[in-house]
Parts: C-alpha cells; structure tokens; sequence
C-alpha cells in the first residue's frame, strides 16, 4: 500500500495544472463542500453513491484505503484536466459517519461526437473483437464503431494497469495508479498526489533536479521500461509530460493507447518512439544515455528479436 499525505477532506489549490499529458485547456470547477440533497434516491451528502458494487474492480489484493462499501457516497470535486479524448476529474470517496476517505481521479472517456483520438488506428492494429460486425464499424468509424472504441480504450488501460500494477507490487520496478474500477467509459484510479490539498504530482517535464537526481529518475525509467517490454507491450505515447515524480518515485499514467508488441505489426516502431520521447527529455537536461542501445536490449526483451 501506498502512504498518502492525509485522509481529511480535500481542498484545490488554483493556478496549477494537474494530472495526465494533453494541453488542453485547464479547468476547474465544482465546489469543495458537500451539498445537502432532497431527492430521496441520492445520499444526504455529496453527489451519488458510490459505484463500486456495479464495477468491474481491481486487482488483488487491493490497498485497504480502496473504498467497497455500499453506503459510500462519491463526491466532485472539480475538474483536473480536460484533454482531446478524456476528462479527468477528482472525486472523494467516503463512508458518512466515518474518516474513511479515498482521493480518485476519474478519467471519464468523451462520447463519439466529440472524443478525438489521435492516430488511434496504428493503436488500435492487433485488437480483436470478437464479432465481424463491430469490427466493421469499428473499422469505418461509425458512431457505434467509435463508441466501441471508446470502450476499448477504457478497457485498455484498465487491464494494463491492474497487470502493471500486479507486477509493481511483486517486483517494485515500476509504479502506476492502482486501477480502482472500471465502469462504462469511466476508469476510477488512485490519484497520485496531496490527498489534502488535491494538489497532482508533478510532472516529469516540470521537474528540476540535479545530475545524481536525473540518473536516479533514467533509473526508474530504464526499469520500467525493461518491465513493459517484458510483458510484451509498449506505452505507446510515452513522455515526460504522462510521466508523474512522486516523492522521488517515478509513475507512468495514461495508458489507453497501450500496444501489444507481437500483435501489433507497428510494435517495434512504438517501442523505439516511447524510448526516444524520453531520452531525448534526460539528454537535453545533460545526462548521457544511449537509447539506440535501450531499444536494442527492450527488443530483445520482448521477443522481437
């Protein structure tokens, strides 16, 4: 389990943008206190009850902060970011009457009218579905065929990160956000940051550190990139700017892209982009590394070579 900074109600710091990598435009909203409610299907507090029991969860064993209570109730607390594809939002998740609280940040897919995946046809080489007829119009991007998509994006970095996160937990050579559950297009993760203050972890591209703290970091991120490989899958859009620094600890987030590397016949190609995204961030800042060397050993790794 995981040691977070408090488990007391959490407020928002303005002026400072959160989790995930798009640039889009950065909006907050949402209030910090809970609402009172008269409809007599909603909880006396907060926004709805929480959607556990309906879910497909994550791995175990799970961290005990992880709330499954039925009477827990889920409140908003504003928007964290707003990107091409997803939304991502902070919610508080608690038992009324007690001081058991958890901090997520939902990541809530947007619908086929208005979801912009970028390239999402070189990701998507090497999925299957079961049906020929959802392949078709997943294939021709109809607006069932996108909202299939959209539900194997969600889908995607659901399941890369319960087996990552499995793999962490066993191994300790790479951190993701525990994958809390899965619903629909929304995809509940544990939010990497100050449970007290709502405050994200930094990004990799925000952080200034000196050469021993930037060998560090190419450490972490060596490691966890022999990980992936070993499990046989690329990032796909690996960057500082989907990369967190957590108390010194690296943490990759925004998976839906996720490529298997024998599958996909681009695998290799994406492997060798994620590597370079990367090096090239840690080269500018001084510190000698050899990526074609990485991507090399990686290959071999995977099984490609």
């Amino acid at each position: 389990m995981r040691e977070h900074d408090s488990f007391g109600p959490t407020t928002m710091r303005r002026g400072r943008r959160k989790f995930d990598d798009d640039e889009a435009d950065f909006v907050k909203r949402g209030r910090l206190e809970p609402a009172l409610s008269e409809d007599p299907d909603l909880p006396e507090t907060g926004d709805r009850w929480s959607t556990w029991d309906g879910a497909l969860h994550g791995p175990l064993p799970r961290p005990d902060w992880v709330r499954t209570e039925h009477g827990a109730v889920d409140t908003e607390l504003g928007v964290l970011k707003t990107g091409k594809e997803a939304d991502v939002h902070l919610v508080r998740r608690t038992v009324p009457g007690t001081d058991q609280v958890a901090v997520l940040a939902a990541k809530r897919y947007r619908d086929g009218d208005h979801r912009l995946f970028h390239r999402d046809a070189g990701y998507l080489e090497g999925r299957r579905v079961r049906r020929s007829r959802e392949m078709r119009a997943m294939t021709n991007r109809t607006a069932f065929g996108k909202e299939l998509i959209a539900g194997q994006w969600a889908a995607a970095e659901f399941g890369a990160l319960s087996r990552l996160w499995q793999v962490g937990q066993e191994g300790g050579t790479i951190s993701v956000p525990y994958p809390v559950q899965l619903l629909g297009t929304e995809l509940m993760l544990e939010f990497i940051g100050d449970w007290e203050t709502g405050e994200a972890a930094p990004r990799l591209a925000q952080v200034r550190t000196d050469h021993d703290g930037l060998e560090d970091l190419w450490r972490q991120m060596t490691e966890a990139l022999s990980v992936l490989a070993r499990t046989q899958i690329a990032h796909g859009d690996l960057s500082p700017y989907n990369t967190l620094v957590h108390r010194g600890r690296l943490v990759i987030i925004d998976m839906p892209q996720i490529v298997d590397l024998i599958a996909n016949p681009q695998g290799r190609e994406f492997l060798a982009r994620d590597v370079r995204n990367v090096a090239g961030w840690f080269t500018a800042r001084g510190l000698k590394v050899d990526a074609d060397g990485l991507i090399e050993r990686l290959c071999y790794e995977a099984g490609l070579l």
